[in-house]
């Protein structure tokens, strides 16, 4: 058995207790943990104190928690609720966030500043339906046709962002024809997975023994979530496919085959949180300030400068499109809807990652884009659900909120 110490995974496990630990004894401080958890990181890793280095224990439960994170994404997505004007109006603001990614993009290499504008535009794309979510909950919001607007258009952009990372930016296979072709292949195969798993849930002798085994110490249900999580991300990886598209698919399949959860098993989500946000996912979050190159950031004014310009793109891209939700929520709420599809984190890490281990996204580009997906994660939300509990004082003198 090789030598393996555990001495930094303790470090960053004692990181991802602390964090939100200290943000519940004040709670004046409106933070998201996962910034702390974070920036937190960057102070023990190689470009701070230098206590703690990416060693393999803490890579390897950092690329699980990654899956896992993206598979409670994909948990996140009804796709029952995206019909009618919860379709058409997401689907409209993510082609005019396509267009406005790749001509911010082009715009950023005119200026020198970037040498893959499609990665850079994709990388704009995505919204952190694990971050918003919750959020619009906290607020009431997430069942009101504000909530479901926002939900609809940030599971859209999702899907459109790890798809079109993977077509264009995946390392194994040869050119985008044969990605499309692997990639309908793989889709295939996943939804005959799915349809069996469904004829397989309605068996009332497996539906049986599923319910009494779910909470013992078989935990069945839980043990098949983690088989599917990890048969698709192996998948993904056989068809030279990002691993992360294999993960945010098994939970969207997940939530399409597992409809009674309410009636049969209601601490099924809450285990797998547990699993995730409990153990996994922040272990991935420290492990992403670990390697977060600070120096590549501040090694030049231009280059601290582009943190501003990356957050303004990432506005502008995700933002602006929020528009056509206008005469359905109105003004005030539109600019929240802005707001909330713009903040992005846990994409734009993964993306980077993948930019920089292909030569296409320097370190310091790197930095600015994680820098700015910070900034968002920090100061969108606040102002966006600050935005919906204002209270207005229309002309009658009655109290409504907006």
């Amino acid at each position: 058995m090789p030598e393996v110490s555990f001495s930094g995974l303790v470090v960053v496990s004692a990181v991802a207790f602390a964090a939100p630990l200290v943000l519940g004894l004040f709670p004046r401080i409106r933070l998201p943990a996962v910034v702390l958890e974070i920036v937190l990181g960057i102070l023990i890793g190689p470009s701070g104190l230098g206590w703690v280095r990416l060693d393999l224990p803490i890579q390897v439960l950092s690329v699980v928690g990654l899956g896992f994170l993206l598979f409670l994404a994909g948990l996140e997505v009804d796709l029952d609720q995206m019909r009618g004007r919860l379709l058409r109006l997401p689907l409209i603001g993510f082609a005019l966030s396509l267009v406005l990614g790749l001509g911010a993009g082009l715009a950023l290499r005119a200026a020198r500043q970037v040498r893959s504008p499609l990665l850079i535009g994709i990388t704009l794309l995505a919204t952190s339906l694990g971050l918003v979510v919750p959020a619009l909950k906290d607020a009431g919001e997430s069942s009101s046709e504000f909530g479901q607007l926002v939900i609809a258009g940030g599971t859209l952009a999702d899907f459109g962002a790890v798809i079109l990372l993977t077509l264009f930016f995946s390392g194994e296979a040869t050119d985008v024809g044969t990605k499309l072709m692997l990639l309908a292949i793989f889709v295939l195969m996943i939804a005959a997975v799915g349809a069996s798993a469904a004829r397989a849930g309605r068996s009332m002798r497996i539906a049986a023994v599923l319910l009494r085994l779910q909470d013992t110490t078989a935990q069945i249900r839980v043990r098949g979530a983690v088989l599917l999580l990890i048969a698709f991300v192996a998948l993904a990886g056989r068809f030279g496919l990002e691993t992360i598209l294999g993960a945010f698919l098994a939970g969207v399949i997940l939530r399409m085959v597992d409809r009674d959860a309410l009636m049969t098993h209601p601490n099924f989500r809450v285990k797998l949180e547990g699993i995730g946000y409990g153990f996994l996912v922040p272990i991935f979050f420290v492990s992403s300030g670990l390697a977060f190159d600070l120096d590549a950031l501040f090694a030049s004014p231009s280059t601290i400068l582009l943190t501003p310009v990356f957050l303004l793109a990432l506005l502008a891209v995700r933002g602006l499109p929020a528009l056509v939700y206008r005469p359905l929520i109105g003004d005030r709420r539109t600019v929240a809807a802005a707001l909330l599809q713009a903040t992005s984190l846990p994409f734009i890490v993964v993306a980077t990652r993948i930019g920089v281990s292909l030569g296409l996204i320097s370190a310091a580009n790197g930095a600015a884009l994680v820098a700015a997906g910070l900034l968002s994660v920090i100061a969108f939300p606040l102002v966006a659900l600050g935005l919906v509990k204002v209270r207005v004082l229309p002309a009658d003198g009655h109290v409504e909120t907006p």
